[in-house]
C-alpha cells in the first residue's frame, strides 16, 4: 500500500461514520451513499458538503418559536397575519411543517425539540420548557393546542405541560386521535377506533 493510498482509505471512513448520524442509516447503507457520491456525484458531494457547512454557520433558534431560522425571530413569528392568542406546541420543526401544510391553522408555534424520556434522561430543561413558560407569561397566548405524537414519550410531555400551562390558568386543547380521512374501519386497529367512538361530536 502506498502512502497516498492511506489518507484516502482513511478519508472514506470518515465519510462513512459521518453519514452514520443520520436517522435510520446503518453502516451498509451508509457505505453506499459514501460510494455513491466518490464514484458517481462528487460535483453533488461538493455541494452538499458546502450547504451543510453554510447551514451550521447561519441557521440558529427563532427567539420566540424555537424553530430553525437564520434571523433571530423567523418570518412566521413575524406574520402580522397569524393569530398571536394560538400556540400549537410541536416535538419537531418537522411536525411544524405538517401542521402548516393542513392550512387549517393560523396561530403560533412552539417547537420543543424533542419530548420527555426520563429513560433516556430528558427532563424539562432539555425540551425548553422554561422558554414555553416565558413566552406563555408575555400575556398574549389564550390558548395551547398541544399537538405533540402519540407515543408513550408524546402522551407524557402532553400531560406534563397540560399541568404545568393550568396552574397559570391558560386553556390547553389537545388535539384528537381516531380514524383517519379516506380510512374504512375494517383496516383501522382496535385502539384508533376506540379513540375515535370516545373522542365522537354531535354533528
Amino acid at each position: 500500500m502506498t502512502k497516498s493510498a492511506v489518507p484516502s482509505a482513511k478519508g472514506l471512513e470518515r465519510l462513512v461514520e459521518a453519514l452514520r448520524v443520520l436517522p435510520g442509516v446503518g453502516p451498509r447503507s451508509a457505505q453506499r451513499m459514501a460510494y455513491h457520491l466518490l464514484q458517481h456525484d462528487r460535483a453533488g458531494a461538493g455541494q452538499l458538503a458546502q450547504a451543510l457547512s453554510q447551514a451550521l454557520e447561519t441557521v440558529q433558534r427563532c427567539a420566540k418559536c424555537n424553530n430553525f431560522s437564520e434571523d433571530e425571530v423567523c418570518s412566521l413569528c413575524c406574520s402580522p397575519r397569524r393569530d398571536a392568542s394560538l400556540l400549537c406546541v410541536v416535538e419537531t420543526p418537522a411536525d411544524l411543517a405538517m401542521v402548516e401544510q393542513t392550512v387549517s391553522y393560523s396561530g403560533m408555534y412552539f417547537v420543543l425539540m424533542g419530548r420527555l424520556s426520563p429513560l433516556d434522561g430528558v427532563g424539562p430543561r432539555d425540551i425548553g420548557l422554561d422558554r414555553l413558560q416565558a413566552r406563555v407569561a408575555e400575556g398574549e397566548v389564550r390558548e395551547v393546542i398541544l399537538a405533540t405524537n402519540f407515543t408513550n414519550e408524546g402522551e407524557a410531555t402532553a400531560h406534563y405541560i397540560a399541568e404545568m400551562l393550568r396552574a397559570r390558568g391558560i386553556r390547553v386543547s389537545r388535539i384528537a386521535r381516531g380514524v383517519p380521512l379516506g380510512g374504512e374501519l375494517e383496516y383501522v386497529d382496535a385502539g384508533t377506533l376506540s379513540q375515535a367512538l370516545l373522542e365522537r361530536r354531535e354533528i
